[in-house]
């Protein structure tokens, strides 16, 4: 009886050793190996070429529920108001003074009021490149929705965003709390998420994960260790010496949140018109594929693809930004 005992109680040692073993791998995975920036990418870093700043607007705040006071800038409609408003959301390691001030000022232009916010972590929002939990994006759109609604309570808004940005808007498009928010969706070169058969590896060269430290952290979070989601894990091909305009990695957290659930899961849940754009160009998504790849689940999502056109030149180059300006101008009412 006693060595039967004493047997058992071996049995559970070694298992809980084995357990602690694999626990260690895990933490060892992490920081085994440190994150590499990859090299600087031209076609973006090029892309701020031409760009007429003069336009910019100051940068504003508004204050989210954590206290915290996150950036935005509002682009008032010039000409003729067309009575539709849009929020925009840039794309990874950018800010509402990056490159995508040409697409933002063109919405303006054709008479939408506009909106583009700092994301939390990128810009004057926040930590760079850190969020406080999953979700806090989420909650900050809720709260920057509020602080729109309080000068054009009743203005039909569109929310538009760019690559990463595209990504989140998708995301956000698929929450119930959110649907009501917004009377449509317009996608720009988006970032799918990484089930999609639009990737390109690395995407294009513009970033690099940890893979390794990507893959321990999941494993801790369905061991119910739920730490060190603020260790970075994607790092992007932004110019040197730029970290005072552009954000060159995310934590775990930021990763997780500014993307999409998977594509198939949020297009299923979609119930409002969505517009794709994509560049024929793009080096950074495969974008003859958005159409096969969203219309399969959500035959209703419109897909243009401009030609001549690359990933960022889908936010500076004239021919793209007055398209989706346009388009934003006149069926922001909500018409699919």
């Amino acid at each position: 009886m006693a060595m039967r005992l004493l047997r058992g109680v071996l049995g559970l040692l070694k298992w809980g050793l084995c357990a602690v073993g694999a626990v260690a791998l895990i933490f060892t995975a992490l920081i085994a190996m440190p994150l590499e920036r990859p090299a600087e990418m031209r076609s973006v870093a090029d892309s701020a070429k031409g760009i007429d700043w003069s336009t910019l607007p100051p940068l504003e705040r508004f204050q989210a529920r954590d206290g915290t006071w996150l950036g935005f800038r509002h682009y008032a409609p010039k000409g003729a108001d067309t009575g539709r408003g849009a929020i925009f959301i840039h794309g990874s390691s950018g800010s509402s003074g990056t490159v995508n001030h040409a697409l933002t000022a063109a919405m303006a232009a054709h008479g939408v009021a506009t909106w583009a916010l700092d994301t939390r972590g990128h810009g004057a929002s926040g930590t760079r490149g850190d969020i406080g939990y999953v979700g806090q994006l989420e909650d900050d759109l809720v709260d920057f929705v509020a602080h729109v609604r309080k000068s054009a309570p009743d203005l039909p808004l569109t929310l538009i965003g760019h690559s990463a940005g595209g990504g989140f808007s998708l995301r956000v498009a698929a929450t119930p709390i959110m649907q009501d928010m917004f009377v449509r969706t317009v996608l720009v070169a988006p970032y799918l998420g990484y089930d999609a058969p639009t990737n390109k590896p690395h995407s294009g060269g513009w970033a690099n994960a940890d893979m390794p430290r990507f893959l321990a952290l999941t494993a801790l979070r369905k061991l119910g260790i739920d730490c060190c989601a603020q260790l970075p894990v994607l790092a992007f091909a932004v110019p040197p010496n730029s970290e005072r305009i552009l954000v060159p990695t995310y934590s775990d957290r930021l990763t997780r949140n500014f993307a999409t659930h998977g594509y198939r899961l949020d297009l299923a849940a979609v119930t409002h018109p969505m517009t794709i754009f994509g560049g024929a160009e793009d080096e950074m998504m495969i974008s003859d594929k958005y159409a096969e790849a969203v219309q399969a689940i959500k035959p209703s999502v419109d897909v243009k693809l401009i030609e001549g056109v690359n990933h960022m030149g889908m936010v500076t180059v004239p021919k793209a930004v007055n398209a989706i300006a346009e388009d934003v101008a006149t069926r922001g009412a909500g018409q699919s």
